[in-house]
């Protein structure tokens, strides 16, 4: 049997000129035709959103209006239906970490939204996919522990602020420093990489961040693949070759397989010079998991 890629096509919505393309998931999902089959994933109940979101902030995520503060934080136009395109990821990624739980690996062609907040958006992310996942599967007791892999080359913010006090979830993220976001929130283990940071270097950092994510023995790992690490990315900063992302990607997929651990992916961001670029680089990370 094909393993499974979960994408909607209702992920793909107009922001105009904006550096988000959505073509991107569009593109990473017919690309996964070859080696998968996919499928779609139900939009989460308001209810099940108020696990990770607050009640302000779900009302405003289930009617699609946001205030202009709201807009500028979210640095996105937003209308019903983009708030459409969010809660579907959300229960995209849910759906792939059921996968992941049930077959080892998950596979999400969206999702990794790692800088929603409980109370608000920011940067592209207004619904925090990976945390609702977690929330809710550990409300179902499907899991106990968690961990996330967020090798994106912003911090993952939002996730590291929902899971400040919980003891229960290790938060990873490797990222560039210097970059968005401006104010840091702390991880379980944060690992800062300066710009030109190369193949080699990068390598040799992740394997201590991976070991100590392992000596956590999470029930669950979501990996947040962003591709912006690559070195044509217009919004990152690092020198990673398309080869050393790839590496990357199968550092964690290596790590989760030894150990055991079922591993939900999301692909985060992604700006390369085209669409067909970033969706390539995507593509690739599926389909190594899927192998």
């Amino acid at each position: 049997m094909k393993p499974r890629v979960v994408y909607s096509p209702k992920y793909e919505v107009d922001y105009g000129e904006h550096a988000f393309s959505t073509d991107k998931f569009r593109l990473a999902a017919e690309a996964a035709k070859s080696f998968a089959v996919l499928v779609e994933p139900e939009e989460p109940l308001r209810e099940a959103l108020l696990l990770v979101h607050s009640p302000d902030w779900v009302e405003k995520l289930m009617t699609g209006v946001l205030s202009p503060a709201d807009i500028s934080r979210l640095e996105l136009p937003f209308s019903p239906e983009i708030a459409r395109a969010h809660r579907l990821a959300a229960g995209g990624t849910l759906l792939a970490a059921r996968h992941a739980l049930e077959t080892g690996v998950g596979l999400h062609a969206g999702g990794g939204a790692h800088h929603a907040f409980r109370d608000h958006g920011e940067g592209y992310c207004a619904v925090n996919d990976i945390a609702f996942a977690i929330i809710k599967l550990r409300a179902e007791g499907m899991i106990e522990t968690a961990a996330v892999i967020d090798l994106d080359v912003h911090q993952g913010n939002g996730t590291a602020a929902i899971f400040e006090m919980d003891p229960d979830t290790f938060t990873f993220s490797m990222h560039q420093h210097g970059l968005y976001p401006e104010i840091r929130r702390r991880s379980s283990l944060d690992v800062e990489l300066v710009a030109g940071t190369g193949d080699a270097e990068y390598y040799d950092k992740l394997k201590h961040g991976l070991r100590a994510v392992m000596e956590f023995k999470p029930d669950l790992v979501i990996y947040q693949s962003g591709v912006d690490v690559w070195q044509k990315d217009r919004l990152g900063g690092l020198n990673l070759t398309e080869r050393g992302v790839l590496e990357r990607d199968a550092a964690v997929h290596e790590v989760c397989r030894v150990y055991r651990v079922p591993v939900a992916v999301t692909l985060g961001g992604g700006y390369g010079p085209t669409p067909e670029d970033t969706a390539r680089l995507h593509a690739a990370t599926l389909k190594l998991f899927a192998r």
